[in-house]
């Protein structure tokens, strides 16, 4: 046993020049530790050497040296002497791992079909699941706007890798704003709209979702179309928010359901959200019209509905940024009517890896959307910190820069035409194949998907025997339709009608 503080009262004190006897507090401490570290029979080993009053770091080692090392895979009981296991209170099963119990996760709807398409060796196949443009070549395009901005960024003395601010960069939110809203609007000249930087448009719906749960007054429900991009309903539950879904689409027109839109909307919450797509609505590429838009506004007042609109498409709907912001515009225009705003740049600029996008909420007084603007920084400042600079910076040069965003607008439609001359195209070689029922729809249809009311059985046929890639609801994107193409496409599509006729067409 160490000796007693009694004991150690009556020795002589010893000169200062030699160490003080051994505490027994190291030696328990040490204890403690191999009860810990080590397996118990090797702990039980190690006591009488540990409290030994003499015993030197060399003797240790030795000790040490001797026991059995654990085995590579932790058994059990390892597991549950080790400081993790300790702290935790969480117990493997036998030879297992904590992590035994993770269910493998299914691919994503629409990410998977890249992943497949990626695997197939048939030089004949088609990717039409991802929402990404494509030219006539198949290839991905890099604007020639996006590249010259960029080369400008990467050219400025001035630039730096400095953390930005937690709501992003200043003059692309302003400049963003400008761009949905139009510089004369009135939310933008009584500075009643407040905007962050964010991830893209998934990002800045998850911001805008995550504010809604802190801060909306109102009911925690949001209302989505049925159907819409799946990535919606996802956003919204698991930021807490109930989702409720309304009628949209209608399968035997291949058109908007307007009756059951505004039969639904009736019927909503008070004070409920409801999600809108601003243009070139995802999956169906269906939009309502002008007059439509006007209905929908005046039930959003009566039921006093907050709006957040999803404008994923701007300019590259129609060719035209000012038509394509119409809905937005009306909405904001009108007095009384608060809303958000989520914006991506991913389609338009062609920026998706660069995850660019912004988040704006109109508020009734400037004071309110300063206040707003400051709560969304909190939101963000756990999710991601702050937004990444490069993507931005691009976009900010080709806002403010005349020269730039004349070209963006002419590449723009550019590319909007084309998808519509592949809607034209393949309606044609339809028709040529006496395809059964009415295909006009698709040249109805605006921005980048078509949805083709195709079963899921269909779909899996056209993937199967013709290699086409596609979602299993029936939506292929226009984007990835190439003149060299569109033929076996049509091939495909009647094929499955024949192999499985169910569809209405």
């Amino acid at each position: 046993q160490p000796p007693s503080s009694s004991s150690l009262r009556a020795r002589p004190r010893r000169p200062s020049a030699t160490k003080p006897p051994r505490s027994a507090a190291p030696a328990a401490m040490l204890t403690s530790s191999a009860a810990v570290l080590l397996p118990t029979a090797s702990a039980r080993l190690l006591r009488p050497l540990l409290l030994a009053p003499l015993a030197t770091t060399s003797a240790l080692r030795r000790a040490l040296g001797a026991l059995p090392l654990p085995p590579p895979t932790p058994s059990a009981a390892w597991f549950r002497h080790s400081p993790s296991a300790m702290m935790s209170g969480m117990t493997a099963p036998q030879g297992g791992s904590v992590w035994d119990a993770v269910p493998q996760a299914p691919p994503d709807p629409v990410l998977g079909i890249s992943d497949a398409f990626r695997k197939d060796t048939d030089p004949s196949k088609m990717n039409l699941g991802v929402g990404a443009y494509r030219t006539e070549e198949g290839k991905p395009l890099v604007l020639s706007a996006v590249k010259k901005a960029e080369a400008r960024v990467v050219a400025d003395p001035t630039a730096n890798k400095e953390y930005q601010p937690i709501t992003g960069n200043a003059r692309f939110c302003e400049l963003s704003r400008v761009l949905a809203f139009g510089a004369d609007h009135p939310v933008i000249s009584q500075n009643r709209v407040c905007t962050v930087q964010a991830l893209s448009g998934t990002g800045s719906l998850r911001v805008g979702a995550e504010f809604l749960q802190n801060h909306y007054p109102g009911p925690k429900v949001v209302y989505i179309p049925k159907p819409s991009w799946p990535t919606h309903v996802k956003v919204f539950r698991n930021a807490g928010m109930q989702v409720q879904e309304y009628r949209y689409f209608d399968p035997a027109t291949r058109g908007l359901d307007f009756g059951g839109l505004m039969s639904d909307l009736s019927s909503a919450e008070p004070g409920s959200v409801l999600l809108l797509h601003a243009c070139a609505h995802n999956p169906t590429g269906v939009d309502p019209t002008p007059e439509q838009w006007n209905s929908i506004l005046g039930l959003t007042q009566r039921r006093r509905l907050l709006p957040f609109f999803d404008s994923a498409y701007q300019g590259f709907a129609s060719g035209d940024l000012d038509r394509d912001a119409a809905s937005v515009r009306m909405f904001a225009g009108t007095p009384g009517v608060e809303m958000i705003l989520a914006q991506s740049y991913a389609k338009n600029m062609g920026l998706y890896g660069e995850r660019v996008g912004a988040l704006s909420v109109v508020a009734n007084t400037s004071d309110n959307a300063k206040r707003v603007q400051g709560q969304l920084g909190l939101v963000i400042r756990p999710m991601y910190s702050n937004p990444p600079i490069h993507g931005a910076a691009i976009a900010q040069r080709i806002m403010e820069d005349p020269e730039l965003l004349a070209e963006w607008k002419h590449e723009l439609k550019g590319m909007a035409d084309r998808i519509n001359d592949m809607r034209a195209t393949l309606f044609d070689a339809l028709v040529a194949r006496n395809a059964p029922g009415d295909w006009s729809f698709i040249k109805k249809q605006i921005g980048m998907f078509s949805f083709t009311g195709l079963t899921k059985a269909q779909c899996e046929h056209m993937t199967n025997k013709w290699h086409v890639y596609l979602t299993m609801d029936g939506r292929i994107s226009m984007a990835g339709v190439r003149k060299s193409t569109a033929g076996r496409l049509a091939d495909a599509i009647v094929d499955a009608l024949k192999a499985a006729p169910s569809a209405r067409m």
